[in-house]
């Protein structure tokens, strides 16, 4: 074994036989590589421009497409390009989040996958100086009639749950979706929020000649090494995954690791120049990136590097994905602090480098110099790509195809089933397994429109959701990013909030298919023109292509994670009604809205057929909702979506087994038509003058929230009377009689 690094292949062998192509690399980018070096490339230089240019890494697909994003605003103190953004709160108050997906991964090996998803999307909060206080998840998976997706489904939850319950951070809220697409190729995203103090935030730089670069936190093994690669590439059944690409995670080292960190930089703020998470692509992404940032250099001795396993190549050590370690560029004379508060803690904290002027990227194993590389060329000048274009095929087919129309031969009928489809029914036998509680500042659990968590020794509290309805994207990119934006945005406003921003993941088939790529492109600046128009702009994110299987690719996926402030936790408002006899309104128009919708795809199977929106509506109707919460003029407020009107007004009433009596004006398809911008709200009958006064005729009134749990719908020709405690029965026994 002792002689492992002498077997890897030659410089000369790398290029004639072509092994970078094994890793990513094409024939154009390796030939640029030696032009950069003006040399061949040896083994462990290879490896490393193979991981740091991948998609991954570099987004060298994508970059075209993230530059139309706006990414600046009066309240942003830190947009992409760091480990998470941060928006101000006021108070010398900031919040700080991010989204990442661990959908490959996950794929693989579906527990450690989404564990170490959530991992890793924890540590870069905590790499900006920010306590984490919430983690949300937004999940995709295929259709849960098929034993593997229940494995999957199984395994996943678990694996949030499993590191979130541990490392002691409440998961809020989130979302879960099920569609045929998504089979072989479930999505993760897991999206983590914190909060900081304006004079904590870090960067993760490395400058100051002669500062010393500290490794911090668990040992490096041989587990990951690829990932970044392997997050790059599709699926094909008849190929074996690379497993040893999936990391393995320990939430308990995480916790050492996140409250060492915190008080390093609040305790001793004069000794941390930079500091950053080892994520994708480890050691190397870190430090590079750093010193990238910093327009410096550095000089890593890799005999230093902790390791977990005997007689790792330089190779191994610097693509290791190893999780719960990070990157810490120490001010010169400190490293003691720094030593101590580590063992303090029981963590390694060691010297392995410093900062040089120089640009270069130099690494020493056993006393030789294995990598000296420009470090710009590592971590900033990955070749872009300007990918070619093309309008789907399928999008012309929709154009031309006559409108659906449901067939409803029973409401009651109608209204069971959609309760029982896997996207609209409770998610509670999800949710129970994760621990929303912990820390005492969950104010709002999930299964409401937005999860809501106070600052402590504030008025303040923070509403957060996951959002995006790919099947509108399917039907339509640019118009369906809008939408995805606008959800959320909803769903914010009704729990009380003012959005203040997005992340994103943005998960999508192969950039290769001119097909793909257009949807990329469109639904970026569907979501860009969401977020100018709603001022919420896009402060960090990620990209997450090839998600393909067999070549079939999952639906344009954009999940946005949103964030906004409720100035007063007073104006915390829930979907549940709260009282019989109050008034229940929709605000917006309620139109035949049937592509895409639950409605189509339970009679016909299918997604088809042509959408519309309205962004001047969207923001007219929360700009009204959201004042007269404030106002106090609200009892409930919930966002009209999957399933359309009569599937909101059920989730209205199955908190507190209510029931309600409505007079419907519109045909009976359209109580399951999926018209956009609306909500639900219920008004006690006090507010009733001032309510109507101030939404006129943006508000439709339908009727009164009943005591007994029986929902009324009276139409044109005929009433319809609904048990609502069966209708709840069905919707909370829908996912555990599945997965049976």
């Amino acid at each position: 074994m002792s002689n492992k690094v002498n077997l890897e292949p030659t410089a000369e062998t790398i290029q004639h036989e072509k092994i970078y192509r094994q890793w990513g690399l094409t024939d154009e980018e390796y030939d640029k590589v030696v032009a950069i070096l003006h040399r061949q490339p040896n083994y462990t230089e290879t490896g490393l421009f193979a991981v740091m240019w991948s998609e991954h890494c570099s987004y060298k697909n994508s970059k075209p497409i993230l530059k139309k994003f706006p990414s600046s605003g009066s309240h942003v103190l830190q947009g992409p390009g760091e480990g998470a953004g941060i928006v101000d709160i006021g108070d010398d108050l900031a919040v700080v989040f991010k989204a990442e997906s661990h959908n490959h991964p996950s794929a693989v090996e579906p527990y450690e996958g989404a564990a170490t998803g959530v991992g890793g999307i924890i540590r870069d909060i905590f790499s900006m100086g920010a306590r984490p206080i919430a983690i949300l998840d937004s999940l995709r998976f295929g259709e849960l009639t098929n034993s593997r997706t229940k494995y999957l489904f199984e395994e996943i939850v678990a694996g949030i749950s499993g590191y979130g319950n541990c490392i002691g951070i409440p998961t809020v809220g989130g979302e879960i979706s099920f569609d045929a697409c998504y089979e072989g190729n479930p999505l993760v995203n897991a999206m983590c929020v914190g909060v900081i103090e304006h004079r904590h935030i870090q960067k993760g730089q490395a400058k100051g000649i002669g500062n010393p670069i500290f490794y911090v936190g668990a040992k490096t093994g041989r587990d990951g090494i690829h990932g970044a690669t392997f997050a790059s590439e599709e699926f094909e059944d008849e190929k074996e995954q690379n497993r040893s690409a999936v990391q393995v995670g320990d939430p308990f080292m995480e916790k050492l690791l996140l409250e060492a960190c915190l008080e390093l930089i609040q305790e001793h703020p004069e000794a941390v120049v930079g500091i950053q998470d080892m994520g994708a692509a480890g050691l190397v992404s870190s430090s590079s990136e750093m010193a990238s940032k910093a327009g410096s250099g550095l000089k890593l001795n890799l005999d230093d590097v902790p390791q977990r396993e005997t007689n790792m190549t330089p190779y191994e050590m610097m693509l290791s994905e190893s999780q719960e370690r990070m990157l810490i560029c120490v001010q010169k004379g400190h490293e003691q602090t720094v030593c101590n508060l580590f063992a303090k803690y029981e963590l390694a904290a060691v010297n392995i480098g410093s900062v040089t002027n120089d640009g270069q990227y130099r690494l020493y194993h056993k006393g030789k110099l294995v990598a000296d590389l420009p470090v710009d060329a590592l971590a900033s000048e990955a070749p872009v790509y300007y990918k070619e274009q093309a309008v789907p095929k399928r999008l012309e087919a929709f154009k031309q195809m006559q409108p659906f129309e449901p067939v409803l031969y029973s409401v009651e009928e109608t209204l069971t089933d959609l309760l029982a489809q896997p996207t609209i029914a409770s998610k509670k036998s999800v949710y129970e397994t994760y621990d929303s509680q912990v820390l005492t500042n969950t104010v709002v659990r999930p299964g409401s429109d937005a999860a809501v968590v106070r600052i402590k020794g504030t008025k303040k509290a923070l509403a957060m959701t996951t959002d995006c309805n790919a099947r509108y994207l399917y039907l339509d990119p640019e118009l369906g990013g809008q939408i995805a934006v606008s959800e959320a945005a909803r769903n914010i406003v009704a729990s009380g909030g003012q959005p203040l921003a997005i992340t994103d993941c943005l998960n999508y088939g192969s950039p290769e298919k001119p097909e793909v790529f257009w949807e990329l492109a469109q639904s970026a600046d569907g979501i860009s023109a969401a977020c100018l128009a709603l001022g919420t702009p896009v402060i960090s994110g990620n990209v997450s292509l090839y998600n393909e299987t067999n070549g079939q690719a999952i639906y344009p996926t954009p999940m946005i994670g949103m964030v906004g402030l409720i100035e007063d936790v007073q104006h915390v408002t829930t979907q549940s009604f709260k009282k019989s006899g109050d008034l229940i309104y929709v605000i917006g128009e309620t139109k035949d809205d049937f592509a895409g919708s639950e409605i189509q795809k339970q009679q016909t199977g299918e997604i088809a057929g042509t959408i519309s929106f309205s962004l001047e509506d969207e923001k007219n109707n929360q700009t009204l909702v959201l004042a007269a919460i404030k106002e106090g003029l609200i009892q409930s407020a919930h966002d009209c979506a999957e399933g359309g009107l009569l599937v909101a007004l059920a989730e209205s009433a199955f908190d507190h087994n209510f029931g309600f009596s409505i007079d419907w004006q519109g045909t009976n398809a359209q109580l399951f038509s999926e018209t956009q911008s609306r909500f639900v709200l219920s008004v006690s009958l006090e507010n009733q003058a001032r309510f109507e006064e101030q939404f006129g005729a943006n508000a439709t009134y339908l009727g009164v929230v009943t005591e007994e749990p029986t929902y009324v719908i009276k139409s044109e020709n005929e009433q319809v009377i609904i048990d609502g405690l069966n209708a709840k029965r069905i919707w909370e026994e829908a996912i555990p009689c599945l997965m049976k």
